[in-house]
């Protein structure tokens, strides 16, 4: 059976046999491509938005010859994230915009930047991916097949559930909490006391629903676009984890381009990413704003996250084995 990526260059060399592809703008010589591009998440997220906006820009800046699919939920994988981006990897998608989390799945170095309370907010995250995370990630993401197009970002993981208002340690105490399915955060819920469980996110809202899992933590975008406010009573800001997202396309394929195709995404994928994270801040504090309507809201103090902060040190010296000096050192914030 022939993979994607060849029965694309077969049907692109019969389209252009033809003269059947392109469109009056493109040349008689120039490829055409269609690439599929997919989203953890729904529609009305910045997810969707910005893929949607690095569609419109590579078929505007390449006139007309490349043209991107979106698909949300992760579509293409059965709603399972981690296997979504194992297609990324040996080729049969071409696109998508994944977590970190999802990434660490499948080698536990990418949740190096995960660490709960890592950083205290966005200026010392911007400083960490300035300062070397995000070539430390182009690097590891590498080493996958995947070339790294920079980072979006779902922002500060919150924290909702059905049984009590969280604002200390304690307060997890037996709380049957959907998380990621990789062991950091296994481990962080666990040493507090909670009983983790793990789940795509497809299966969230009706498992709440239905009582299956009591709580689940997530960025306030997918809070909120999610409608996860239905079926949760509370919500914590407590800004545990920054949660980046790669923007990430199949290497063979990238290397596959011209130079100037090459840059035509780049520039595209560096466009997507700052709409994406502009975006995103600018709508943290409103949405907050709004679940705080439809959920009973601890935003906690400083005080508060100190006895989380102190509560989390043994799982990050236990983690830094995992992770590797190389990529603490990446991901450390300057203070």
């Amino acid at each position: 059976m022939m993979s994607k990526r060849l029965r694309g260059a077969v049907a692109l060399l019969a389209c252009l046999a033809l003269g059947a592809c392109g469109t009056p703008s493109a040349g008689p010589n120039d490829p055409v491509y269609t690439w599929d591009m997919t989203v953890t998440v729904g529609e009305s997220s910045t997810w969707y938005q910005a893929a949607e906006r690095f569609a419109d820009t590579l078929e505007r800046e390449s006139d007309g010859r490349m043209q991107l699919r979106v698909f949300t939920g992760e579509q293409l994988s059965a709603g399972d994230p981690v296997a979504g981006v194992e297609q990324l990897m040996n080729g049969d998608k071409d696109f998508s915009y994944n977590s970190t989390i999802i990434y660490a799945g499948i080698d536990p170095r990418f949740g190096a930047i995960n660490a709960p309370f890592l950083y205290r907010d966005y200026d010392e995250a911007d400083r960490a991916l300035r300062g070397g995370a995000t070539e430390a990630y182009e690097k590891l993401t590498a080493e996958f097949g995947i070339t790294m197009l920079g980072f979006g970002e779902s922002g500060f993981r919150q924290l909702t559930n059905n049984v009590r208002a969280v604002e200390q340690p304690s307060d997890l105490a037996g709380i049957k909490t959907r998380i990621p399915g990789i062991g950091m955060f296994t481990d962080f819920f666990r040493d507090l006391g909670a009983n983790p469980t793990t789940m795509n996110f497809s299966e969230v809202f009706t498992s709440l629903q239905q009582g299956t899992i009591e709580g689940q933590e997530n960025p306030m975008d997918v809070i909120s676009s999610s409608g996860l406010a239905e079926v949760q009573t509370y919500l914590t800001v407590w800004n545990y984890v920054y949660d980046p997202l790669v923007l990430g396309v199949n290497q063979e394929l990238f290397d596959s381009l011209s130079p100037e195709d090459q840059e035509i995404v780049r520039e595209a994928a560096a466009d997507a990413n700052a709409f994406q994270v502009e975006t995103n801040r600018g709508l943290e504090q409103q949405q907050i704003a709004e679940q705080s309507e439809l959920m009973e809201t601890s935003e906690l103090s400083d005080r508060q996250l100190e006895d989380f902060q102190r509560a989390v040190g043994p799982l990050h010296e236990r983690y830094e084995q995992v992770w590797g000096p190389e990529m603490v050192r990446a991901v450390t914030p300057e203070r």
